[in-house]
């Protein structure tokens, strides 16, 4: 590990005064001089050191060391440059978590190619939406998943990994049968630090999804993650429960830990409350990181499931959506563990922690201070920066940001390189002591009688009630107030919906957050809207608001 590591108690305002972005880009290039992604993630560890651990269906595990993924990444390489992949072209791959999806990972690297990530939940649209919008050269999947690309237009050639779902159709080509045809070395294609190696689509909750190239610059930023927000140590078992079909599981579930040269753990088994206890228990894990969906979900089975792990684990990360601080309560009782909240973007990864490797004050509610190598402000619609408890639109300041990839949608114009801040579009507030909180999308913003709310804080006064498993709020248009503040509930198992229950929670809020922040319109719901990620989608539920006013 490298010596730039900090300790643990390193004090965040000292740290940033001599912190070096340029020593993370050399880290990187290592042993250099050839730059290339696979080399990053792969060749520049040790060949025995364990690279995956794979936790199969019907509780099956196996490994693959870094030499093993090495060695399997060269050959689809190969396989690549036999179908006619050219550097810089685009290859998409809908796998579950398995380990080829990291082999075809990394040897698209290796032959210079960009990794575009499919979600095995997308059906036909979704998929063809981003395969068009990348102009993909080809796409691996497997057999359950082949199916949907039947209905693909313009669907490019496909390699199928056969598990036993079936053999490959008409024009298939089999996974296993070339990469035993691509035997030998594969030197890995050297490229320059502006090229991609990744490439995601955004999940489309305020538009059509739009292309987000990651170039190779951006391992640095995804080192300073990993390294100062999540402590990723030596000693530490690790595992991202988030899926690598989405920014925060590609990131830092497949690359960050790979990049580090540190075993990542893939499961492939659906997430449950009963799994997840299971994993962490088997495989002893130490540095836990996932969404708040999946926490809210262990909050709700209670502390009976967590006692055979209380205190096992040291460190546990969230990101997605806001932390409601009942469920940073509760990990702190149910599970002895510290829970923090960061926030980021798949435009420019994480970039807002209450960083565990880094000493400052964590406030419950708030994202925290900006990782090292961003400078992260408040500003007004005029783009003057903010003081401390005005609230406005969270921005990066590019110039102060050295580890700032992110320079516009691809196929779409870029980013005016006279623009001095990047607008997130949502809204925040700094604190006296530097740290920012969340508030939320700013459309998510609720305007009512004159007062601005944000849906966040509401939310976790709600779900701090014993009755409450999870919880949206929405602004709900009123021709008197503007807005009315509305809740969508969903009831904990056994817990009946009761006019008397709705009153208790306006009461409950009200006397937890402020008169006129309560919900005064309750419904109680069996599911929320949410993206296949997991983020909750009030859009919905807004617009389905505004249609019934129209009417």
């Amino acid at each position: 590990m490298s010596t730039s590591h900090p300790a643990p108690s390193a004090d965040y305002a000292a740290f940033i005064a001599g912190f070096r972005a340029d020593a993370l880009w050399d880290e990187v290039m290592a042993p250099g001089p050839v730059l290339n992604a696979c080399i990053a993630c792969c060749d520049r560890h040790p060949a025995g050191r364990v690279a995956l651990i794979h936790d199969g269906k019907g509780g099956r595990t196996s490994e693959l060391t870094f030499g093993e993924l090495k060695e399997r990444a060269e050959r689809f390489a190969h396989t690549l440059v036999r179908l006619g992949v050219q550097p810089g072209d685009r290859i998409a791959a809908m796998l579950p978590r398995i380990p080829e999806l990291l082999v075809v990972m990394l040897g698209a690297w290796r032959a210079g190619a960009v990794y575009v990530p499919l979600f095995t939940a997308f059906g036909p649209k979704a998929i063809e939406t981003r395969v068009k919008g990348a102009d993909a050269k080809l796409v691996v999947t497997d057999a359950v998943n082949r199916p949907k690309l039947n209905d693909v237009e313009g669907c490019p050639p496909v390699v199928l990994v056969d598990r036993g779902g079936g053999a490959p159709g008409p024009g298939d080509h089999d996974f296993d049968a070339e990469l035993a045809r691509s035997a030998g070395s594969f030197a890995p294609v050297p490229r320059q630090p502006g090229d991609l190696f990744l490439m995601l689509f955004t999940s489309g909750t305020t538009g059509s999804p739009k292309g987000v190239g990651v170039p190779l610059t951006a391992l640095a930023a995804f080192l300073a993650y990993m390294r100062y927000a999540i402590d990723l140590r030596p000693e530490d078992r690790f595992w991202n429960i988030a899926d690598p079909g989405w920014a925060y599981g590609l990131y830092y579930a497949a690359t960050g830990p790979l990049l580090m040269g540190h075993a990542t753990l893939f499961c492939e088994e659906a997430f449950s409350v009963d799994s997840f206890y299971r994993v962490v228990k088997q495989y002893g894990i130490t540095n836990l990181a996932g969404a708040p969906t999946a926490y809210r979900l262990l909050m709700a089975a209670g502390e009976g499931p967590a006692a055979p792990v209380k205190g096992q684990l040291r460190v546990v990360s969230s990101a997605g959506e806001p932390l409601n601080a009942e469920v940073i309560r509760w990990f702190a009782r149910s599970l002895a563990v510290p829970i923090h909240d960061h926030y980021g973007q798949t435009e420019m990864g994480m970039v807002l922690c209450n960083h565990h490797a880094l000493a400052h004050r964590v406030h419950e509610g708030a994202a925290g201070l900006a990782l090292p190598g961003y400078r992260i402000v408040v500003i007004d619609d005029g783009g003057r920066e903010l003081r401390a408890g005005e609230q406005g639109q969270l921005a990066i300041d590019r110039q102060a940001s050295p580890l700032m990839t992110f320079a516009g949608y691809w196929q779409r114009d870029a980013l005016p390189a006279s623009d001095r801040y990047y607008l997130t579009g949502d809204t925040a507030e700094q604190n006296d002591d530097g740290t920012i909180s969340f508030f939320g999308r700013a459309d998510d913003v609720i305007t009512s009688s004159g007062y601005r709310i944000g849906p966040f804080d509401v939310e976790s006064a709600l779900i701090e009630h014993p009755a409450v498993a999870e919880t949206a709020v929405i602004g709900k248009p009123d021709p008197e107030r503007t807005e009315v503040v509305k809740a969508f509930i969903i009831l904990k198992p056994g817990v009946e919906a009761t006019p008397a229950l709705a009153e208790e929670l306006r009461q409950h809020v009200r006397h937890r957050l402020s008169a006129h922040a309560y919900p005064r319109e309750i419904d109680f719901v069996a599911e929320l809207p949410k993206t296949p990620s997991g983020k909750i989608q009030r859009f919905i539920l807004r617009n389905a608001e505004v249609a019934r006013a129209a009417t």
